[in-house]
């Protein structure tokens, strides 16, 4: 999940498939670093993972919006879709396999670190995405 005023990624989780423990864990990763008084958007895709009773009710539960796209139209998801680019070519490019889902989870989680704290970019003026948000936040 990614906040697209920062382009910071808020929650990030691997798994073998979509499934109940991995939503949930990535939403409660989210609930975890967002601010107490945030009550953001969701921004989804129509996938059945995301019409489903708990995560709906979880979402609910914590007063966050969801919002999906209609179909045929990607720019609701367009923010993150483009950070997996990036995380594709920028870490995934050079390995040929990455031994278990251990690794590449342990992987991902650096290339996020990475992106959150040190890649700069021009839509961030020049700065990380958490440096950009600290920079917006204290104007």
């Amino acid at each position: 999940m990614i906040d697209e005023a920062s382009q910071e990624i808020l929650a990030f989780q691997i798994g073998i498939s979509p499934n109940k423990e991995l939503i949930v864990k990535t939403v409660e990763e989210l609930i975890t670093n967002l601010p107490d008084n945030a009550y953001p958007i969701i921004h989804s895709d129509q996938g059945c993972h995301y019409q489903l009773g708990y995560y709906t009710q979880k979402l609910a539960d914590h007063q966050f919006i969801q919002s999906m796209s209609q179909k045929g139209n990607c720019l609701d998801n367009a923010p993150v879709e483009s950070f997996f680019h990036l995380f594709k070519t920028e870490l995934l490019a050079g390995f040929l396999s990455c031994k278990d889902i251990a690794e590449l989870s342990e992987l991902s989680q650096e290339y996020v670190q990475y992106f959150n704290h040190v890649r700069t970019t021009l839509k961030t003026k020049g700065m990380a995405p958490v440096e950009y948000r600290n920079h917006a936040l204290a104007a």
